[in-house]
């Protein structure tokens, strides 16, 4: 359990010595006394010396002596469990912010620690169960005002200057996820990802303790900083949430590893998709697509913009992207059209997307995307992040700063044509009877956006340039598509091996000039 002083900064205070009233009138004045220190004023240093102690130590996972109720609740009773809200923090500030508490159980058993920050003084929020509406669960006895609790909610006008909207959760091992005006919560960021798709057991650090600055009157964002720690590493976060349209997190992150990472994931997102038009296997009852992310836009440090559309595979994959993205990447929901999900409750057309971008030099390193079979909607089973090419050794000091966007719309993104569908087939189906189903696809992917439409009065000259990482590609051509503006290619891959796996890629050209990003799709041939 966290002890208060893991909770707070001690810092000592000192006293000056009086002079004599008596002193001789040869004897020089004494000075008059220092006045006493007060509390050092908190800023970011404090936490990265925490995380450096910290990663000295062995890790001890905090933990908390909760009543069997608590530990054993469900998830509609935690549901019950409300924060209230006539009790919620800056809410009188005059920023608009306000901020909620997460109470311990159910899943959410290791406690945290939130500290306001107040004029540069923190202090932490000691527990107090007055803080919350039990519903319909029965309210837990005496407990401990050291307790801590399972994370906290912020809260703003996003969407009308009368309603304060969720804005942002930290609840859940190093998870966060943070909205845009008219978005509903889809994708989480995570703090780091450590071991992701990898044969042992991937680790989860968590967030142990926050300091949430308290905002002014005027304040149009607001800051949190986060201390975390896990078997392998421990570190420290600085998180500047600016609310809008697109919502902003800038997020300063210096790591100190306990033990050597041979991959360590940075600015890493989280998200589903079960199935969509690409992907038809889960596909059942009356919704067309489920999924809170349909792809992974990578923009290389050569200026290539790279999309991958997600998959539910069969067996797990991990992709890796060779050049560096030194300039972006981020898990899109890039179809908007609420007919292709027919979901009222989760609205799935509203799930935002999360873009990355690096600030400073992050080294060389690559971008890499696991994807986990799943056959069920609440599982998060696509992780992107950045891998850098050096392994993470105990003693080193990492830093990593970036900035999230929470986008509802991702045109202005990338600047030429855009992959818009993503559809696979049998060419049999297509009038082809020499292919075989278990060794060639046919793919239909319609782009649109940037100079497209201007080629439609010219389309001979629009072609595509094709390759794959294995097995040939028996045909390719490209034919216009008014109806979104741009072109509808067509492309025949066969594998020769059964168990083989291939990556198709393909570009669309005028001449030299490049007009779309690159789509690149994967598929294994049964075997």
């Amino acid at each position: 359990m966290l002890t208060r002083r893991d909770a707070v900064v001690l810092l000592g205070a000192g006293a000056g010595a009086l002079t004599s009233a008596n002193a001789s009138a040869q004897t020089p004045p004494t000075p008059p006394p220092a006045p006493a220190p007060g509390p050092r004023v908190f800023d970011h240093g404090v936490v990265i010396e925490r995380a450096r102690r910290l990663a000295a130590e062995p890790f001890a996972e905090p933990k908390a002596e909760l009543p069997q109720s608590l530990k054993d609740m469900g998830f509609d009773g935690y549901r019950d469990v409300r924060f209230k809200r006539d009790r919620a923090y800056f809410a009188k500030g005059g920023s608009g912010f306000s901020m909620e508490l997460f109470h311990l159980g159910f899943l959410y058993q290791q406690p945290v620690v939130v500290n306001l920050v107040r004029e540069g003084v923190p202090a932490p929020i000691p527990y107090d169960s007055g803080l919350f509406d039990f519903g319909g669960n029965k309210a837990p006895g005496r407990l401990p005002i050291d307790l801590g609790f399972a994370g906290f909610r912020l809260h703003y006008p996003l969407n009308k200057p009368s309603v304060s909207d969720e804005l942002a959760v930290f609840l859940g091992a190093s998870y966060f996820r943070f909205l845009g005006a008219g978005q509903h919560y889809g994708i989480s960021a995570r703090g780091v990802a450590i071991g992701t798709g990898e044969d042992a057991p991937e680790e989860f650090p968590l967030f142990r303790e926050f300091w949430v600055e308290e905002p002014g009157a005027t304040a149009t964002e607001i800051v949190v900083h986060a201390l975390l720690d896990g078997p392998s590493l421990t570190g420290a976060y600085r998180m500047v949430i600016s609310p809008g349209l697109e919502t902003t997190v800038d997020v300063g992150s210096t790591l100190f590893p306990r033990a050597a990472i041979p991959k360590l994931g940075v600015a890493a997102l989280t998200s589903m998709f079960q199935y969509g038009e690409n992907d038809r296997r889960q596909y059942r009852g009356f919704r067309p697509e489920v999924h809170d992310s349909d792809g992974l836009l990578v923009h290389g440090a050569n200026g290539e913009w790279l999309w991958r559309p997600l998959i539910n595979p069969e067996r797990l994959e991990k992709t890796p992207f060779a050049q560096s993205a030194a300039r972006g990447f981020g898990l899109l929901q890039r179809d908007r059209l609420f007919e292709h999900y027919q979901d009222l409750e989760v609205r799935y057309d509203l799930r935002p997307s999360y873009w990355i971008e690096p600030q400073g030099d992050w080294g060389p390193g690559r971008v890499e995307l696991v994807e986990i079979p799943t056959d069920h909607e609440t599982f998060d089973n696509v992780v992107a992040y950045w891998v850098p090419d050096a392994p993470a050794e105990p003693g080193a000091t990492l830093r990593f700063s970036y900035r999230i966007r929470s986008l509802k719309l991702a045109e202005r993104l990338s600047p030429g044509g855009r992959a818009l569908h993503t559809f696979v087939t049998d060419p049999r189906a297509s009038g082809d009877p020499s292919a075989a189903p278990e060794n060639v696809r046919r793919f239909i992917v319609d782009f649109a956006g940037g100079d497209l439409a201007y080629w439609l009065d010219d389309p001979r000259k629009v072609v595509t340039e094709t390759s794959a990482s294995t097995g040939k590609i028996n045909a390719a051509f490209v034919v216009p598509n008014p109806e979104i503006g741009g072109f509808r290619l067509f492309l025949d891959h066969e594998i020769e091996q059964p168990g083989e796996h291939a990556v198709v890629r393909a570009v669309l050209k005028a001449g030299a000039k490049t007009l779309t990003e690159t789509w690149l799709f994967p598929w294994r041939r049964a075997g």
